[in-house]
């Protein structure tokens, strides 16, 4: 009996703390959803476990491959439904980003913004917001546009909800970057929400990441800097 006093008493106080710390994480949180808080609590620890097993843990370099179809003659619908032509960033690298607003990784959204702000001289990002896994982002353009900005400040652009995932509804930009023969040698889809494609001043792609790796990890940083 007093063991299962015990257990009782650590599990309500695992519930008040966990209560008490995820109250304090989401201070500053607009219009989010229970389960959106509790996402944005445990993503700490879901970064640490997932780099512990290795899970969605995928680094991918290419050495000296060139496109056969050029970056930037793709374009993009942004989020107000306006087009946006790739050729606009040459001379700059892009992160594109598939994200979703229900997922143990949004909250990469932050770390996001942190690097864009850190390198926008020399990087542009790109979100393209989907529904493809598990459902995880069901809202509208709307409703992501102010989810994004509203909670995390999120500056960078921002395109319309779209599919990445290899379909006939694929986004063309998405295409081209799981399509080894339009961009020389990548035919790596995302494997879950938050995974990472990087483009070089040449409009040559040059890495992929899967979604435990965070953008402010130092593989990212590397490559974005060059080092």
């Amino acid at each position: 009996m007093r063991r299962v006093t015990k257990i009782i008493t650590a599990i309500v106080i695992f519930i008040i703390v966990f209560t008490g710390y995820t109250l304090f994480i989401n201070r500053n949180s607009f219009n989010m959803t229970p389960r959106q808080k509790i996402l944005k609590a445990v993503y700490p620890a879901l970064m640490w476990f997932t780099k512990l097993t290795g899970t969605n843990a995928a680094n991918l370099k290419n050495e000296s491959a060139v496109p056969a179809v050029s970056f930037y003659s793709l374009q993009a619908t942004m989020n107000d439904g306006s087009t946006f032509n790739l050729s606009a960033l040459k001379g700059k690298k892009i992160l594109l980003v598939n994200t979703a607003s229900d997922c143990g990784y949004t909250d990469q959204y932050a770390d996001l913004e942190k690097l864009y702000q850190q390198y926008k001289e020399q990087l542009t990002i790109l979100a393209f917001p989907a529904n493809d896994f598990k459902e995880q982002e069901k809202g509208g353009d709307a409703a992501i546009a102010e989810f994004c900005k509203r909670n995390y400040g999120v500056s960078f652009p921002v395109m319309g909800k779209t599919v990445v995932v290899k379909s006939d509804q694929q986004n063309p930009v998405f295409n081209w970057l799981t399509n080894a023969d339009s961009n020389g040698w990548n035919s790596k889809a995302p494997s879950w929400n938050f995974s990472k494609y990087l483009v070089n001043e040449k409009g040559h792609l040059t890495h992929y990441f899967d979604p435990s790796i965070s953008p402010l990890a130092k593989e990212v940083i590397n490559a974005v800097t060059g080092n």
